[in-house]
């Protein structure tokens, strides 16, 4: 590929990548406002419905790299809103985990349901191989801005 050709790509990406997080950031938001939810606490949420077991509230800091107050503050809105409980873990009985309430999981996997079948079919016409490189895209994109955020959590930018 030519670099003329690849430079073209590249700035359509900076541009399409722009767009695409204000897509998202957008939608976030909506499905946050149609739950009662703050979008940050909409990921939470998220990210605590992809974890195997209940977590302590400092993991919760760890998932979204808030500070173990501000986590806390996330905890006790999910936890107002009946999306999370507070249970003393059984095998340590001075800790306290974070665990999901099933029902409400429910009906907001319901919701994300009927929103992502209309998001399923854009993936029709990829071969394979194709969404092997999204995948493998999404993952890098994940561990980047993961770094990102410890970097602008720490002032170094």
């Amino acid at each position: 590929m030519s670099g003329n050709v690849r430079s073209r790509l590249l700035d359509e990406v900076s541009v399409v990548s722009r767009r695409y997080v204000a897509a998202y950031a957008l939608f976030n938001q909506a499905l946050a406002d149609r739950l009662g939810l703050h979008p940050t606490d909409l990921q939470c949420l998220n990210l605590l419905m992809l974890e195997r077991e209940p977590v302590t509230t400092g993991r919760v800091a760890e998932l979204t790299g808030l500070t173990t107050g501000s986590a806390t503050r996330l905890v006790d809105r999910l936890e107002r809103a009946g999306y999370v409980v507070r249970e003393r873990d059984a095998a340590d009985r001075r800790r306290v985990l974070v665990a999901t309430v099933p029902e409400r999981i429910a009906e907001f996997g319901r919701m994300w349901e009927r929103l992502g079948g209309d998001w399923m079919p854009l993936f029709d016409d990829l071969a394979d191989a194709e969404l092997a490189v999204i995948v493998r895209h999404m993952r890098r994109t994940v561990d980047f801005g993961a770094e990102q955020v410890t970097r602008l959590r720490e002032g170094r930018v």
